[in-house]
């Protein structure tokens, strides 16, 4: 037989969890046909926005990438599909009731496209951040291992031509 949970929480109770600060990630994609002025701007603005209403854990400034499928979205003009965008995401630290007011923020502005909030962690975000830094290396090393390798097979490729 099923058993009745009593599932109610105190007005305290509540009180008390939306006071305390919890930590959430907030990743979106900015408007690709912004300016790039434009685009740092906009994203200045959801960063002090964080900064009035918490505190920024860790970030990822915009970058431009392909999107892995169209984001399609209806405006006033009719309806825009993105194929890519300015990808960015910031960690950060604040109350229930001042999250709601950042995701409110967030859905009303205009060079959002799309957007996520996640509860995590600082170790969480620590880590995102050690992996963006290495992301970022990374493409350098790969173009660089794949001349070396290219030219180490010209190299075979004429010794045997020979």
């Amino acid at each position: 037989m099923a058993k009745d949970l009593d599932l109610e929480i105190s007005a305290d109770e509540l009180d008390e969890t939306s006071l305390e600060p919890r930590v959430y990630e907030l990743g979106f994609h900015l408007d690709p046909e912004l300016p790039t002025e434009e685009v740092k701007k906009s994203y200045q603005a959801v960063r002090e926005l964080i900064e009035g209403k918490g505190t920024v854990v860790a970030e990822g400034e915009p970058q431009k990438i392909q999107l892995a499928y169209t984001i399609s979205r209806q405006e006033v003009a009719g309806r825009r599909d993105f194929d890519s965008a300015y990808f960015s995401w910031i960690v950060y630290e604040a109350t229930a009731s001042n999250h709601a007011e950042i995701i409110a923020a967030a859905s009303a502005n205009k060079h959002i496209i799309r957007f996520i909030d996640l509860l995590t962690t600082k170790d969480a975000a620590r880590h995102s951040a050690e992996m963006r830094e290495l992301f970022m290396k990374t493409p350098e090393r790969v173009e660089d291992a794949e001349t070396v390798a290219g030219a180490e097979l010209d190299a075979a490729l004429e010794s045997v031509a020979i």
